[in-house]
């Protein structure tokens, strides 16, 4: 019989427990706390659906993904990943035509005030409905995100590194071994990570110390991220080469790490730069005016910095 989850007990790989009335698997072994139930961290278990428990199905096909809602939440989904640029079959040659809450025009007013409020409101109308597909692709991109990076830690939890750079889906202030410190605030370690950002995916900093786990970067602001990739690293086959201003990655004379990129896709790459005294993990790019650093609230700009790259 499946054991109850527990708080305060430490799991491994392979282990299975059982949460109101589901069981889950183990993805990254930790110690458990009271507000980690395996329902609120998708990073560290992954749910196992009643009927594959039962039918035991293989290892292969158990891999729950993610679908993401439009009111920004998200909810595991049972069988086999898909990808989301995937066709329908041509067997379906009527696909069901989605709704939004917009193609109801009584919520816009316009069944009270005729023709001259419809004309009015046209441009406002249209911002609205823009916007919120936008928001749609963005809860679609996330979603993509996710279901990638799990993929990328089920391979590492069962095959181990395939480079000396490897990015792993981690939760709240759990870090897993072989993560790269970069420096430390106190007695605070700090790491480098990244997530999903406004259609990038942007790096910043992780630590135990962090309510939420990881902090990232963007437009100027520092913004808390409790999902987030961190960076596991063999630095035997890995250096930091000193860099200055913009970045020119043919000047740096090594391959540097590529750790994100922006909405518009351009690389975005890992650096240190030392800010009060202590080294911080932050990006730079071919069009960043230097290296730039979460910290106090913003983003800090530092002119002289160090680029994480490849030994060869």
């Amino acid at each position: 019989m499946t054991q109850g989850w527990e708080p305060g007990t430490n799991y491994a790989f392979g282990d299975v427990v059982s949460y109101q009335g589901h069981n889950y698997k183990i993805i990254q072994p930790h110690r458990s706390q009271s507000d980690w139930a395996p329902s609120e961290t998708p990073a560290l278990w992954g749910l196992i659906p009643d009927e594959w428990s039962q039918n035991q199905q293989p290892a292969s096909q158990q891999l729950p993904t993610y679908q993401q809602h439009q009111d920004g939440g998200s909810s595991l989904q049972q069988g086999p990943q898909q990808h989301f640029d995937q066709k329908p079959s041509s067997e379906h040659t009527e696909p069901e035509k989605k709704t939004h809450w917009y193609d109801d025009k009584s919520k816009l007013g316009l069944g009270i005030a005729g023709g001259v409020a419809a004309g009015l409101l046209a441009g406002g109308i249209h911002h609205i409905v823009k916007k919120h597909e936008q928001s749609e692709d963005q809860d679609a991109a996330r979603a993509a995100w996710i279901n990638d990076a799990r993929a990328r830690t089920e391979r590492y939890n069962r095959e181990g590194p395939s480079g000396p750079a490897t990015w792993v889906l981690t939760q709240g202030n759990h870090i897993p071994q072989h993560a790269l410190e970069v420096g430390k605030e106190g007695s605070s370690a700090l790491y480098i990570c990244r997530a999903f950002h406004d259609g990038g995916k942007q790096i910043g900093k992780a630590s135990a110390a962090f309510e939420k786990g990881a902090i990232i970067g963007y437009k100027h602001k520092e913004h808390e991220v409790d999902t987030y990739e961190i960076l596991l690293s063999d630095m035997f086959a890995l250096r930091w080469v000193p860099a200055r201003g913009k970045l020119d990655v043919s000047s740096l004379g090594y391959s540097p790490v590529e750790g994100g990129h922006e909405h518009n896709g351009t690389p975005l790459y890992i650096i240190k730069a030392l800010y009060n005294g202590i080294f911080h993990p932050g990006k730079a790019s071919a069009t960043l005016d230097g290296a730039y650093i979460p910290y106090g609230g913003t983003e800090k700009n530092i002119k002289e910095y160090q680029v994480l790259c490849y030994n060869i």
